[in-house]
């Protein structure tokens, strides 16, 4: 990539895919100048205007799924089958911002508490904080991206989105069909710029509202820049599924494999970390052995594909060498840990700890580690050590136990009999500790992109 241009090529094989070029800074200040005039008529579009483009994209997004699936496919190295879900997904988030939208209501405050305040009532109202800066990831690059400019047009907010340099097809496709819906050209800039040009975007106090996701490094660091801006972070996880014995194995193993290893582990909530009761612990094994065995690894393009690239060849070797180094501190290859090219085969470790990167840091790989527990309460403490908390499953009948760990878990959210790969779009999804903060689920980041506004009525 050079400074004038960014050359997209697909993460299978290497194919050149698109030359974008990269806009120089005065363009970059252009665009900024745009999106805040573009912020006096976008926050005062009605409500109805805003429902309408929200739907007409949603349905834009449906009918143009397949293309967009292809396109999603060669950028990022998605399964076919996994990029079209994630263009049904980006429909969804569209409609769900739509509704959202129909749904809010203001609230009306009684304020005659004492004496003094006689006569006086308050009405309040969600404003938009001003334009938003969206900086998005590969590895969801369509519908992550509707996470962010869905909720933004609801609330009548602009978007600059910096988009991931390895894709930037899926967001440049999404801008076409949101600026035909008829949103107005400058409220929704997609600009294909370096990570240090996006610095300067940051720090820009006509910016107001950042909602970044991608790595814990960039993201904290980013934050740190501006304590005084609105930053919505979604980053990073280990994610962890417990197992107990009372549990559906067949479909806890078929799950777990799916959450661990679909779009080759690239989702911050794959399952990394699976802990299961030590009674059932080799039933499980098998299970989990017998229904990886049956997920195909290759071409994205392809139909059977369940298993694709990873992003880029340096990450398949990232994680080739953290399984070796896994394995010489005494860990088990129970299946894979081997690559072809930018492919690594479905991975399961046994005997692993937690210093070990594979447990402690986020692999973001088709990786999971096989552990045994004896007593729940163990497993529970087991899940909240690690400096993540995006979401965790728990498999077991047991109602008290799904309360224990709703109750003690350290996650966004607790999945019961599912694991934690599983996302509503609509659902506040979000982290702690290490894993961000803030909420994403339109209705959620709603409330992110705006503040309350007080009106006091004295009568």
């Amino acid at each position: 990539m050079s400074l004038e241009e960014l050359v997209v090529t697909a993460p299978f094989g290497g194919k050149e895919l698109a030359r974008i070029p990269s806009p120089p800074a005065e363009d970059v200040e252009t665009a900024v100048q745009r999106a805040v005039l573009a912020f006096e008529k976008t926050r005062v579009i009605p409500t109805f205007t805003r429902v309408a483009i929200l739907r007409t994209v949603a349905a834009e997004l449906e009918r143009r799924r397949d293309d967009l699936a292809r396109t999603i496919a060669a950028e990022a190295g998605k399964p076919l089958k996994a990029a079209r879900a994630e263009a049904e997904r980006a429909a969804a988030t569209f409609s769900a911002a739509a509704a959202a939208l129909e749904a809010q209501k203001g609230e009306m405050l009684p304020l005659d508490v004492n004496a003094a305040s006689l006569g006086r009532w308050g009405v309040v109202k969600r404003v938009p904080l001003g334009p938003v800066l969206a900086i998005t990831p590969f590895n969801f690059p369509l519908n992550l991206t509707s996470h962010k400019v869905a909720p933004a047009i609801a609330v009548g907010a602009p978007v600059i989105q910096k988009p991931a340099s390895k894709t930037p097809l899926s967001a440049l496709a999404l801008r076409e069909i949101v600026l035909e819906a008829g949103w107005p050209a400058d409220a929704y800039v997609v600009l294909p710029i370096s990570g240090a040009a996006a610095e300067g975007l940051v720090l820009d106090p006509r910016l107001p509202v950042i909602s970044f996701t991608g790595s814990g490094a960039v993201g904290w660091r980013l934050k740190s820049l501006v304590p005084k801006k609105r930053v919505a972070l979604e980053l990073g996880g280990n994610a962890a599924v417990v197992v107990h014995s009372d549990a559906d194995l067949d479909d806890a193993a078929r799950r777990t494999a799916s959450g661990a290893f679909s779009y080759a582990g690239q989702s911050c909530i794959s399952v990394q970390r699976a802990l299961v009761h030590r009674p059932v612990l080799e039933a499980f094994r098998e299970k989990l052995l017998a229904a990886a065995s049956t997920l195909v690894v290759g071409d994205p393009l392809d139909e059977k594909t369940d298993v694709g690239p990873m992003i880029a060849p340096a990450e398949a070797a990232r994680v080739e060498a953290w399984v070796a180094e896994a394995v010489a501190g005494g860990a088990t290859v129970l299946r894979g840990g081997t690559r072809v090219g930018e492919c690594l085969h479905p991975t399961i470790l046994a005997n692993t700890t937690p210093s070990m990167k594979v447990e402690a840091q986020e692999v973001f790989a088709p990786v999971v580690t096989l552990n045994a527990y004896d007593d729940f309460e163990e497993a529970l403490r087991r899940v909240n050590d690690s400096k993540y908390g995006l979401q965790a499953g728990v498999f077991t009948r047991d109602l008290a136990r799904i309360q224990r760990a709703f109750d003690v878990l350290e996650v966004g959210a607790v999945l019961a009999n599912d694991v934690p790969t599983w996302r509503a779009d609509r659902m506040p999804y979000g982290g702690v500790k290490e894993s961000g903060s803030g909420r994403e689920g339109p209705a959620y980041a709603m409330e992110e992109f705006t503040e309350p506004r007080l009106l006091v009525i004295r009568s």
